[in-house]
C-alpha cells in the first residue's frame, strides 16, 4: 500500500496535486497578508497599495522583457534544451527587461503616484519601481525550474513568493515602518529573498553548468515566442477583470461588490486548469508532436471530468459559504457565482489544450482563443448589464469562458489535422533541433504563424 502511494505521488497525479497545493497555499498567504495589513492599519488604503504592487510591476516587467518568463519553460524543455547559450541568455533578457521596466516606472512615477497611489510619498512610489526587477527575477526563476523538470522547486517558488511577504512585513512594522513603506519595502525584500533562494536551487541543480555567453539571435527568438504567449496572458487578465470595470461604470460600486465576491468564489475552480497547464506545458514541449497530441487527447476527457467534479460541490456550497463569510447582505453573490461555474465546468479541458499549444510552439493560437472570449465578454456585458446587473455580467462571463474553451478545442483539432494532411513536418522536439544552428530552422518550420 505504501509503495503504491509513493508511486502515485511521484506520477502525474502527484505532480498535479503538488502544484494545486502550492497554488491554494499561495492564495491562503495572499488572504493572510491582506487581513494582516487591514488589521494593523485599520483601513483599505494599504491593502489597495499591496494589491496594485502585487500586479502592476509583474505586468510591466513581462512586457519590457517580451514575455521571457512565458518562453523560458518552452525553450528549456523543447528544441533548445541543450543549447549552452540559453541559461545566460534567459538571465540577460530578464535582467535587461527588468531594468528597462524599472526605468520606465520611475519616469512615469510623477503621474503614476497621484493617479494610483494617492497619499503615498513621490519618492516611495518611484522606489517601488525596483519591484519590477525583483518580480521578474522571481517569475523567471519559477519558469526555469518548470522547464528543467524541477516542478517541486517551481511549486516552492509559487508558495514562497506569496508566503514570504507576511513575516517580512511584520518585522518592518515592528521596526517602526509606516504602512505604505512596510508594504513597498516588504514586497521588494520578500521577492529578493525568494528570488535568491530560487536561483541558488537552480545553480545547485547545474543550471549554469557549461553555460556560454548570451546570444542576441536566441534572445530575439525568446522575445518572439514570449510576446505571442504574453498577449494571451494579458487578454486573459482583461477577460477576468474587464467585466469589473464595465459593471462598475454601468451599475455602480455596490453591484460590483456583490458580483466580485461571486466571481472570485467561482474562479477557485480555475486552480485546476492552471495547474494542468503548468504541469503539462514542459511535458508536451519535451515530447515529439504526435506523442504530445496523443497524450493530450487522452487527458482531455479526464480533465473535463476533474473540473466538472470540482465545480459540483462549489455550485451547491456557494449558498452557505458566501453568506457565512460575508453575511446575508451578499446573498446576491450566490446566483452570479453559480452561473459563472456553469461556464467553467469544463475549464480543465482549456488547461490541457493551453499546455499543448504552448508546448508545441503555438502560443499565438492560445492568445487568439482568449481574444475570442474577450469579444464575447465586452459584447454581452454591454447588452446584458443595463437590464440584468450582476446576473448579466455573470452570464457574459460564463459564455466567454465557454467560447474560449470551444475555440481552444477547435485550434487543437486544426493543428493536428493540418499536421496529418501535410505529412512529414519537422517536430519542435526532434533530435535535429538539438544540434547547434539547427534549432532556428526547425522553429521556423514547426511553428509558423501564431
Amino acid at each position: 500500500m505504501i509503495t503504491r502511494l509513493r508511486r502515485l505521488t511521484r506520477g502525474s497525479y502527484g505532480v498535479l496535486a503538488g502544484n494545486m497545493g502550492a497554488r491554494f497555499g499561495a492564495l491562503g498567504a495572499v488572504t493572510l497578508a491582506t487581513l494582516l495589513i487591514a488589521h494593523r492599519h485599520h483601513g483599505a488604503a494599504a491593502v489597495g497599495i499591496y494589491t496594485l504592487l502585487h500586479v502592476l510591476p509583474a505586468v510591466l516587467g513581462s512586457l519590457t522583457s517580451c514575455g521571457v518568463a512565458v518562453a523560458a519553460a518552452y525553450f528549456l524543455a523543447g528544441p533548445d534544451r541543450e543549447n549552452a547559450q540559453l541559461p545566460l541568455t534567459l538571465v540577460a533578457v530578464a535582467l535587461g527587461g527588468g531594468l528597462v521596466g524599472m526605468a520606465l516606472w520611475i519616469a512615469i512615477s510623477p503621474v503614476l503616484g497621484p493617479l494610483l497611489f494617492p497619499g503615498v510619498a513621490a519618492g516611495l512610489v518611484a522606489f517601488a519601481g525596483a519591484a519590477v526587477v525583483t518580480r521578474l527575477v522571481v517569475i523567471t526563476a519559477k519558469s526555469c525550474s518548470q522547464g528543467r523538470e524541477d516542478l517541486r522547486g517551481s511549486n516552492c517558488v509559487i508558495l514562497a513568493e506569496e508566503a514570504m511577504f507576511a513575516p517580512v512585513y511584520i518585522v518592518l512594522t515592528l521596526l517602526g515602518a509606516g504602512p505604505f513603506t512596510a508594504v513597498v519595502v516588504g514586497l521588494i525584500l520578500s521577492d529578493t529573498i525568494t528570488g535568491t533562494l530560487a536561483w541558488r536551487r537552480l545553480a545547485r541543480k547545474q543550471f549554469f553548468a557549461g553555460a556560454a555567453k548570451p546570444s542576441p539571435a536566441l534572445a530575439r527568438r525568446l522575445a518572439s515566442y514570449g510576446m505571442r504567449g504574453q498577449l494571451g496572458g494579458m487578454i486573459q487578465q482583461l477577460n477576468l477583470r474587464l467585466d469589473f470595470v464595465i459593471l462598475s461604470a454601468m451599475a455602480g460600486p455596490a453591484v460590483l461588490g456583490v458580483y466580485a465576491i461571486g466571481s472570485k468564489f467561482a474562479e477557485l475552480i480555475k486552480v485546476v486548469s492552471m495547474a494542468l497547464t503548468y504541469v503539462l506545458y514542459p511535458e508536451f514541449a519535451r515530447a515529439v508532436h504526435d506523442r504530445a497530441a496523443k497524450r493530450a487527447r487522452r487527458l482531455i476527457p479526464r480533465s473535463a471530468l476533474v473540473s466538472a467534479a470540482a465545480a459540483a460541490p462549489l455550485f451547491f456550497a456557494a449558498g452557505f459559504v458566501i453568506t457565512m463569510f460575508y453575511g446575508r447582505s451578499f446573498h446576491g453573490s450566490v446566483l452570479p457565482a453559480r452561473i459563472i461555474l456553469l461556464g467553467l465546468v469544463f475549464d480543465g479541458v482549456a488547461g490541457v489544450v493551453t499546455g499543448f499549444l504552448y508546448g508545441v510552439g503555438r502560443p499565438g493560437l492560445n492568445s487568439l482563443a482568449m481574444g475570442i472570449g474577450l469579444v464575447f465578454t465586452v459584447a454581452l456585458d454591454a447588452l446584458l448589464i443595463p437590464s440584468m446587473g450582476a446576473t448579466g455580467a455573470a452570464i457574459a462571463s460564463a459564455v466567454a469562458y465557454t467560447a474560449t474553451t470551444v475555440s481552444l478545442m477547435t485550434f487543437f483539432s486544426s493543428v493536428n489535422r493540418k499536421r496529418t494532411s501535410v505529412g512529414l513536418v519537422a517536430d519542435p522536439a526532434a533530435p535535429m533541433a538539438r544540434a547547434p544552428g539547427a534549432a532556428s530552422a526547425v522553429q521556423s518550420v514547426a511553428s509558423p504563424g501564431p
